[in-house]
């Protein structure tokens, strides 16, 4: 008789199941981080390629893309709260580990996915690209996260607002502390004006259309839309907003590039350069940094309407064919060249108008690019420092006297905005140039909460639209 214990059969082994939906967002999580991409530029292929296969509806679609911008939205409260759960540095972790982890602890503080589904699915994702060991370590971790829900975590992880007001306003809003600072001196005001703003780059952004005139209409575009899925624009008359979302590409007006997707900001811009007062005539006109073309595309489609021409200059030739594509079809006259605005091959006193819409941090558009904030540094700031004064000053000398420049940018950072202005006007690193301040506050009617001029600075919370500032300047000699 064998008196030795009977050995339970093994348990079989059971392959990860492969969730294809947090499968993909772990894909575009990875190529943000890999490959320095945009979750904007990214997403959209992957959901393309997974609804041709048969496996991805409307729904899975949705919540892939909570799953990555939620994920990056959040990153920086999500971090602090990892690092409070684990036994090593934050920075001793795998990046697809985070990338993992990050994506539960958003699925459990930051959605209404039940906790048990929201754990479970983290760990057979980090199954699927992880490994068994890594698995455990997520499932540890989210567990520990699970206790409490989002505000409990954020009262133990961030510091006291009394003790460290900048620090307490990048933990709970997930900024970097230096943003949060730069932010607050341009917005100015008290505490609660920095939180709407912060809270407001954390919301997911209207998709919001433009009817190019001339081409278009808004009417056409609410027809198309539905009149349960459009909504007007708040300050541009071009403007309609798709309360529902759904895909703006699918319309006919915007196939045939008579229509766009653009933000209200960047509508009122062009409108109110378009609506500045110039002195003598006004046939000629120059976007100086075109690409990717949603500017040059209303401001050449306003020229029209007048007989004016436009030029659309930009410097990088991938850029300049997605200009040329976004004026394809326009009825007047306009050229589009590959060409740099700080050595430029027109004349000086060429044009009438000029928009110089300048390469800069993009901290005016968080909301759509929610991980610029995580690669942005200050150092970025003074490297685009030269190559703004340097465009503004070339557009005061292309510009006639008489004329108006535009000097606009997606940032509310005062050394991209006020300041190069100021330092342009003044002489300060370049030749004095004779030109005046024109208040744009009157070209953007209706525009409430427009600051004490004479230039405008947008915002997300107040206005709704991407931060974009604007300066408008004549050429007095």
């Amino acid at each position: 008789m064998n008196d030795q214990p009977r050995r339970r059969p093994a348990k079989p082994h059971r392959r990860p199941r492969k969730d294809p939906v947090r499968f993909l967002a772990f894909e575009a999580l990875r190529a943000v981080d890999e490959r320095d991409a945009y979750a904007n530029l990214v997403l959209p292929p992957l959901l393309k390629k997974a609804r041709a296969k048969g496996d991805f509806d409307s729904r899975d679609a949705a919540l892939a893309t909570e799953l990555v911008y939620g994920t990056l939205r959040r990153q920086g409260t999500y971090d602090a709260i990892v690092a409070a759960c684990i036994d090593r540095p934050l920075r001793e972790v795998d990046p697809p580990v985070l990338d993992v982890l990050n994506m539960g602890v958003h699925q459990l503080l930051g959605t209404r996915i039940p906790t048990h589904a929201a754990v479970s699915a983290s760990v057979e994702l980090a199954r699927v690209v992880l490994g068994e060991g890594r698995a455990k370590f997520v499932n540890a971790v989210l567990r520990k996260v699970s206790a409490h829900d989002l505000d409990g975590w954020v009262e133990k992880v961030a510091p006291p607002y009394d003790e460290d007001a900048e620090d307490h306003l990048a933990v709970v809003h997930s900024h970097p502390r230096w943003i949060v600072s730069a932010l607050w001196d341009a917005l100015g005001g008290g505490r609660a004006g920095i939180e709407d703003l912060l809270e407001a780059d954390n919301e997911r952004p209207e998709v919001t259309l433009v009817a190019r005139p001339g081409r278009s209409t808004t009417d056409e575009l609410v027809e198309a839309l539905g009149a349960d899925n459009s909504l007007p624009g708040r300050w541009s008359p071009y403007a309609v907003r798709m309360a529902e979302g759904g895909e703006p590409g699918a319309l006919a007006a915007v196939q045939e590039s008579r229509a766009g997707v653009q933000d209200e900001g960047s509508q009122l811009v062009a409108a109110a350069l378009a609506a500045a007062p110039v002195e003598g005539r006004d046939t000629r006109w120059l976007d100086g940094c075109a690409g990717p073309g949603g500017k040059a595309a209303l401001l050449a489609a306003l020229a029209a309407e007048r007989g004016a021409t436009l030029l659309a200059a930009e410097k990088q030739p991938h850029r300049a064919r997605l200009v040329e594509r976004a004026l394809a079809g326009n009825p007047g006259p306009y050229q589009v060249i590959t060409a740099d605005g700080t050595r430029p091959p027109w004349l000086p006193g060429s044009f009438d108008r000029i928009l110089m819409d300048v390469p800069c941090s993009g901290l005016g558009a968080l909301r759509r690019r929610p991980e610029s904030r995580w690669r942005r540094r200050v150092e970025d700031l003074e490297a685009f420092a030269p190559l703004q004064r340097g465009l503004l000053r070339e557009a005061l000398k292309a510009v006639r006297v008489g004329g108006v420049v535009g000097y606009a940018t997606c940032s509310p950072h005062l050394a991209e905005t006020r300041v190069v202005v100021e330092d342009v006007l003044a002489g300060r690193g370049g030749e004095p140039v004779e030109a005046e301040w024109i208040d744009a506050r009157p070209l953007l009617p209706g525009v409430p909460a427009a600051g004490e001029g004479p230039d405008v600075q947008l915002w997300p919370h107040l206005h709704g639209t991407d931060a974009m500032y604007l300066a408008l300047l004549r050429r007095t000699g």
